[in-house]
């Protein structure tokens, strides 16, 4: 009965630290994320995602956060051929009522110019996104392992990611 109440505590105590939303108005912004980079990277990818439970709809205009080149936000594309492209856009849409998930081969945020300081397990990245109509949301991009989500030790299902 004693383990199985630490491990209760444990796991009420471990949850906040992997699991971290933030809300503005009527959109959520669930656990943003970074995967660690080798040391000579001079990009990072960011991933999040963002559900509008407004009734209207809103935009993500952009991301900031000090200490790089430039952050913006992209899209990887494979087009018919099968050449995968990542570019800039302008702006992602959040229809009402629903959940737009930045991902890994889709939609993300890009943090360039790291500069020889790659991003490390642990490490906590602030930034702000910018709104159309909620306007600014502060938030922290937790640097996670790429490893533990190669092999499949990463369960976002409690993180609203869906596709």
């Amino acid at each position: 009965m004693k383990t199985l109440y630490t491990a209760a505590l444990v796991a009420c105590f471990a949850l906040p630290a992997t699991a971290h939303d933030y809300t503005l108005g009527g959109l959520t912004v669930t656990h943003p994320m970074a995967f660690e980079t080798p040391k000579s990277a001079q990009v990072g990818g960011g991933y999040l995602s963002i559900t509008n439970s407004a009734d209207t709809a809103d935009r993500l205009l952009s991301i900031s956060a000090d200490g790089f080149d430039d952050v913006s936000l992209h899209e990887s594309t494979t087009d018919d051929m099968g050449v995968a492209r990542m570019q800039p856009v302008e702006g992602i849409d959040l229809p009402a009522g629903e959940t737009v998930v930045l991902e890994p081969g889709g939609l993300h945020v890009m943090f360039m110019g790291l500069g020889g300081d790659p991003f490390e397990i642990g490490e906590k990245i602030p930034a702000t996104l910018t709104f159309e109509k909620a306007g600014s949301l502060d938030v922290t991009f937790n640097v996670e392992s790429r490893r533990a989500a190669h092999q499949g030790e990463m369960d976002h299902s409690a993180h609203g990611m869906q596709h």
